[in-house]
C-alpha cells in the first residue's frame, strides 16, 4: 500500500472530507475518511502509481538512447 506522510494524509482526509460534503452533501467523519483514504491508496494507489512510472519511462527513454549514442560515440577504436 502506498504511506504518506502526516502532513499529505491529514491534507487528502480534508479534500476526501470536503468532496463529500460539497458534491454529495454528506458529512463524512474522521473514522470514515480515514477508512476510505485507506482503501482507495490500497485499492487505486498501486495502478495510478504503476501508471506513474510508465509515464516516467516513456519520457526518459528517449532521452536514454540520445546518452546511450552519444557514449557508444565517444568509444575508441582498437588497433
Amino acid at each position: 500500500m502506498i504511506t504518506l506522510e502526516p502532513a499529505q494524509r491529514q491534507a487528502m482526509l480534508g479534500r476526501l472530507s470536503d468532496y463529500f460534503e460539497q458534491e454529495l452533501d454528506r458529512d463524512l467523519g474522521q473514522f470514515e475518511a480515514e477508512f476510505l483514504l485507506d482503501f482507495l491508496l490500497k485499492t487505486l494507489g498501486p495502478t495510478i502509481y504503476n501508471q506513474g512510472l510508465q509515464d516516467a519511462q516513456a519520457l526518459l527513454q528517449p532521452r536514454m538512447e540520445l546518452v546511450l549514442e552519444s557514449l557508444y560515440e565517444l568509444e575508441k577504436s582498437e588497433a
